[in-house]
């Protein structure tokens, strides 16, 4: 049936014409367009500019990168005829519906699991049994040789024409900053892209602290391969530091090492101690490209993911001003107004902002290794790893946020936990769109159906929702309590139970989806960036 729906889609869109939308086009259009304006540079001297165009460059390369982990041949994409397919598959980075795997272009099939990363025909026995070097690193490909044996491949051999262009931009950087750390950390950069070896270039990102430009370039996030759930995908940003508002956020990474230790689970599950200089900083983005343009917009990070990294230094979360603040009101304030009734008012935008902080901080909470042996917890839950990893830091952040709020006087100024509730479950519905095909839409598919069955979330004879604030709460912890254990143990007997149970499309998604579109709530935003 979904094939038949996808070739009715392209059909339409190919005979389109005059005044009507093709399909394709109805689908461009649930991407609101915002405009990411020309930075104000005040304050930067002319050599900053000129390393904020490099960076930019830079990014430009590392987008190159993306297309051929992704897709394969980005030409294939920019020959399509039709203007209306070919923006879409630029949205959507080639041929497949970022939501859901599906194509929407004749002639290709569903969106393989590993994308570019491994052979289309390679089965997940036949990767485990194969005795290959390097297989698990979230740094190679898997090919094949001429013989059709496998092999592995390093990124850095495999893209060494725009890693070397990259080298260039970032040293010619290097060499006209007048900030011995942003030089530092741009040479560990270029050596860490052409050996694959991040550590150094990580340690000096974060020791990186007193430049008002930030560049994030490089493999870091892990959500395209949704076959082994290892190998990371290229993305860049560029950012302008917002100096204010980093400063207010600050105290919030002082308190990680407590935070850790109160987390609603067995003092084993905890016992992972992160390091005592990780921060915060409000950024507004300049560019986004690869993994980070991508489908659904990241609208804050928290970062380096090595676990020896934030156990000597910490972890760096990065919240996206500009962005969070175009999703809060061109989605999640709509949605709020949409679903929640008389609840609608308790959505904020400070609640926002201060769910997604402590989402990103909750990143670096719990364990990154299992405490049981097993390894990695990305490699111990195999293609679950990521789901529960967006779930914990969910259900874990938006935990911590509520207990803070009703603990710290200095913070009960700023919202209530029932503002950070009602924001939380406004978020999870506008997202839940976002469908199983991504890791982050199927984590809070789980959430939501959690929520529901455990009497959290009751859905209205009007299409509106209630909240049991108490239950809610007692669901946050309860299911913080299950990630982190399941994380901890490498349990994925208990991830894949759980996921059989809750990830499945919610029979009200259909209904809920309809009365977005109806009032002409994006699904999500695509950029257009000014010089």
């Amino acid at each position: 049936m979904k094939k038949i729906l996808i070739l009715t889609i392209v059909s339409v869109a190919l005979v389109s014409c005059g005044g009507h939308k093709s399909a394709i086009q109805h689908h461009i259009d649930k991407y609101a367009t915002v405009t990411i304006p020309a930075p104000n540079l005040d304050g930067i001297t002319e050599n900053g500019r000129e390393v904020l165009n490099l960076y930019r460059f830079a990014s430009y390369e590392a987008d190159n990168i993306y297309w051929k982990q992704y897709f394969g041949d980005k030409s294939l994409m920019d020959r399509i005829p039709e203007d209306d397919i070919r923006e879409y598959a630029m949205i959507n980075y080639g041929p497949w519906n970022r939501l859901d795997g599906a194509p929407f272009i004749e002639g290709y099939g569903e969106r393989p699991a590993g994308v570019n990363f491994y052979p289309s025909d390679l089965s997940s026995d036949k990767f485990d049994a194969a005795s290959l070097p390097d297989k698990d690193s979230p740094y190679t490909l898997i090919r094949r040789d001429e013989k059709g044996d496998l092999k592995t491949v390093w990124f850095h051999e495999e893209y060494s024409d725009e890693i070397e262009k990259i080298a260039a931009y970032l040293t010619a950087a290097a060499e006209i900053t007048i900030k011995p750390s942003v030089r530092n950390y741009l040479l560990k950069k270029v050596e860490a892209l052409r050996s694959d070896d991040y550590y150094e270039s990580d340690i000096a990102w974060l020791e990186m602290e007193d430049s008002k430009m930030d560049l994030v370039i490089g493999p870091n996030e892990t959500n395209d391969d949704q076959f082994k759930g290892i190998k990371k995908s290229y993305g860049a940003m560029v950012l302008l530091k917002n100096l204010p508002m980093t400063e207010r956020m600050s105290k919030y990474a002082a308190m990680i090492p407590e935070l850790q230790k109160n987390l609603p689970c067995d003092d084993a599950y905890k016992a992972f101690a992160p390091g005592n200089y990780s921060d915060v900083f409000v950024c507004d983005a300049l560019y986004y490209g690869g993994s980070y343009n991508a489908g659904i917009k990241e609208i804050a990070i928290n970062l380096p993911r090595d676990e020896r990294v934030q156990k000597e230094r910490g972890t760096r979360t990065i919240l996206l001003r500009n962005v969070i603040e175009a999703k809060f009101n061109l989605i999640v304030a709509p949605v709020a107004g949409l679903f929640l009734g008389d609840d609608a008012p308790d959505v904020t935008s400070n609640a926002f902002m201060l769910n997604l902080a402590f989402r990103e901080i909750a990143h670096g909470l719990g364990v990154m290794e299992t405490v049981n042996g097993k390894g990695s917890v990305e490699n111990a839950l195999g293609p679950h790893a990521l789901p529960f990893e967006e779930m914990k830091a969910n259900v874990v952040g938006t935990f911590l946020a509520c207990n803070l709020l009703e603990s710290q006087p200095d913070m009960r100024t700023l919202d209530s936990p029932k503002n950070s509730m009602a924001t939380f479950v406004t978020s999870l519905l506008r997202s839940q769109r976002f469908g199983e095909g991504e890791a982050l839409g199927r984590a809070n598919i789980m959430i939501l159906n959690y929520l529901t069955k455990n009497s959290a979330l009751k859905r209205t004879g009007s299409g509106q929702y209630r909240i049991d604030y108490a239950r809610t709460r007692e669901c946050l912890g309860e299911l913080a309590a299950f990630i982190l254990k399941t994380q901890a143990e490498g349990d994925i007997e208990a991830a894949d139970a759980f996921e059989k149970e809750y990830a499945v499309k919610p029979a009200r998604l259909d209904e809920d989806m309809s009365l977005m579109g109806l009032d002409n709530i994006p699904i999500d935003v695509r950029f257009k960036f000014e010089r």
